[in-house]
């Protein structure tokens, strides 16, 4: 069935960004539409100032490029389902939190570690009612945070290679898919 209907569909670029970087390692639509967040690999010793880059969807502008002023990657990206905020996995081993409004500023206060990234595209993932951030982790395990108190609520070893995504279940409670680096893929209640 779903081949039937994208046969149907045409695709046409209709907008183009240029950001003048390196590789592109994620994209986030903001609550809206009217702003998207891009994350890229690059960062140099002085200055991490193109890692994370607001973008304006109608002008294709740059909004800000001056969100993020730590020396890391940030692979993936993450919207809460219901505040105004999207938290960065980070390759310094912890999930920043920002602002998904305009400033776009980082949280200091709150981070979310205690999982290893090391140089994997770990990714993150919000519970449907935002009260659980969970992240894979380098080291194979899974973690499940507190998104208001940042504490780790739960930490499983889930894979023996590294844990790449921890996805959880849109309707049925405490359950969660893992993957890892050499494509096993697990349910977890």
């Amino acid at each position: 069935m779903l081949t039937n209907v994208c046969a149907c569909l045409h695709f046409q670029v209709v907008k183009a960004y240029k950001a003048a970087i390196q590789q592109t390692l994620d994209i986030l639509f903001l609550r809206g539409g009217t702003d998207f967040i891009t994350s890229s690999d690059c960062v140099s010793r002085d200055s991490a100032d193109r890692t994370l880059i607001a973008w304006d969807y109608q002008s294709t502008a740059k909004v800000s490029n001056q969100i993020y002023h730590e020396c890391y990657t940030c692979p993936s990206l993450a919207l809460h389902p219901l505040e105004e905020s999207f938290v960065a996995q980070t390759n310094g081993n912890y999930m920043a939190l920002f602002s998904s409004q305009i400033p776009y500023r980082m949280n200091k206060k709150r981070r979310f570690d205690g999982h290893k990234v090391e140089g994997y595209a770990v990714q993150c993932d919000f519970s449907l009612d935002g009260a659980i951030l969970a992240s894979g982790s380098s080291t194979g395990s899974a973690h499940f945070y507190d998104y208001q108190s940042t504490r780790v609520l739960h930490a499983i070893r889930a894979h023996s290679q590294p844990c790449l995504c921890v996805s959880q279940h849109p309707v049925l409670p405490a359950t969660a898919a893992t993957c890892d680096w050499a494509g096993e893929i697990k349910i977890w209640h």
